[in-house]
């Protein structure tokens, strides 16, 4: 069977006809899937050229919708906002300190635009860098490599879950998880070379294990494997599927000539590395909200698959170690003490105020069962925005601006000033002036079980 434009499934009822319809060939066999005809002209140019407006959804985009990923922005305002800026400049480049899954490198690439960015978590890190190389890999040696893997499954011994993870037990059925761990092993045995073309066949793997479990998920992506979900794609057609789509997303690219230079680095953006010879025209990011989100648990699932986690507490040595200190799992593992940490000097702009709000917050910690570490949270937040703005300052030519899409918070119900407190940090850094542009109201809905402070998105304007 050839997936082809017709065959795109698009919903999960044609996406189980597909899997009945592989699984009554053989247990992993597709003879040529990815044919030049299936690939071709599968998308509508002027619908994703003419997409504008902010935070349209980015899984209806080519490329930014291999991977699923909670946080992060419209890529679509990526681009308008270029065209806004920019449209009567010349050369200029943009930085992306907190780079993700690399939207906004991906809408810098589509629109011509020298780009940089910075990301620490090391997983999420490859997923980006699959997505920049990839695009700019060989067409057709990655279709053949989708189809030498997959001819190559259908020779493989299956793989017996023996000594596997409780967490991937849980998440999926035994006939499922035996399909994923072949695919796995297979991979790691004969596919792993770390070329652009062979990190899109580990991306399309590593982008369908949430779509194959039956665990159910959380806000924001946390996996849940007590939880069930109704609809579960079996691996093989989740594979078919996604590889199609990887397929169709570089012949697009490739077609529409996106931009060849752009690259993220492993490195963190309060120190960054190999970056000597940066200089950016503008910054347009969003760093991590202080609202308690674990991003190293978000891929917890993705990296017990690979063997790079055995479980939960692997996590603060494995990427926590890493990441601004926006949550309380991480600040509580460091046993930071809150007094040394608001007597660091970066934080002297703001040091009153944050301090009469992270001792609120350790006063009513100990009212709470949790006992939570928001008030130590809190100030390491801050005190590591701290050094991202002091390091851009270097980065950012004369002239410049820094784009911060940011919310504000309230643990235990004490309000945190974040673009305020963030705008003074960036003037203290050597940055000219700061606005906030409310983008919309939040926590304002429903009753929140946690407290009913008013709360906001929008974006940070600062001028370099």
């Amino acid at each position: 069977m050839e997936i082809g434009a017709s065959d795109k499934p698009d919903n999960s009822g044609e996406i189980e006809q597909i899997a009945s319809m592989a699984l009554n060939t053989s247990l992993f066999y597709q003879a040529e899937l990815f044919t030049e005809d299936a690939i071709a002209g599968q998308f509508d140019h002027a619908r994703f050229n003419n997409r504008s407006g902010a935070f349209v959804d980015n899984l209806s985009l080519p490329v930014h919708r291999w991977y699923r990923y909670s946080a992060g922005f419209s890529a679509d305002w990526v681009r308008s906002l270029i065209h806004e800026r920019f449209s009567d400049s010349g050369t200029f480049s943009i930085l992306d300190p907190f780079a993700g899954v690399g939207t906004t490198l991906l809408a810098c690439k589509a629109e011509g635009v020298q780009s940089w960015g910075f990301e620490t978590h090391p997983f999420i890190h490859r997923i980006a860098s699959a997505k920049l190389r990839g695009i700019h890999a060989n067409f057709q040696e990655v279709r053949r490599i989708f189809n030498q893997f997959t001819d190559c499954l259908s020779e493989a011994p299956r793989v017996e879950p023996g000594h596997i993870s409780p967490l991937l037990i849980k998440c999926y059925s035994p006939d499922s998880l035996a399909y994923l761990l072949t695919m796995r092993d297979l991979f790691l045995a004969d596919f792993d070379r770390k070329t652009p073309e062979s990190e899109l066949l580990w991306l399309a793997i590593t982008a369908i294990l949430r779509v194959c479990s039956g665990a159910g998920t959380a806000q924001w992506q946390y996996v849940l494997p007590n939880k069930s979900k109704s609809a579960v794609q079996l691996p093989l057609a989740a594979f078919q599927v996604k590889a199609a789509e990887i397929l169709q997303d570089i012949e697009y690219a490739q077609r529409y000539s996106w931009h060849s230079s752009g690259s993220v680095l492993l490195t963190d953006a309060r120190a960054p590395r190999k970056c000597a010879n940066i200089q950016v025209d503008a910054v347009i990011t969003s760093p991590p909200y202080p609202n308690n989100y674990d991003y190293a648990d978000a891929t917890r699932l993705e990296m017990t698959f690979w063997g790079e986690i055995n479980g939960w507490g692997d996590l603060q040595d494995a990427v926590r170690q890493y990441l601004i200190r926006s949550c309380s799992q991480h600040v509580a593992a460091e046993k930071l003490l809150l007094e040394d940490v608001l007597r660091e000097p970066i934080l002297e702009p703001i040091q009153e105020e944050l301090s009469s709000v992270c001792h609120t917050l350790a006063e009513v910690r100990e009212t709470r069962g949790g006992r939570k570490s928001y008030h130590t949270m809190a100030a390491a937040y801050f005190r590591d925005l701290g050094l991202v703005f002091q390091a851009l300052r270097s980065l950012c030519r004369s002239g410049s601006f820094l784009c911060f899409v940011i919310g504000d918070s309230a643990p235990y119900g004490v309000y945190l000033d974040v673009d305020k407190w963030l705008g003074q940090l960036a003037l203290a850094s050597g940055f000219k002036s700061y606005s906030f542009e409310k983008i919309r109201d939040r926590n304002i809905k429903w009753k929140n079980r946690k407290h009913r402070v008013p709360l906001k998105e929008g974006r940070l304007w600062i001028q370099g």
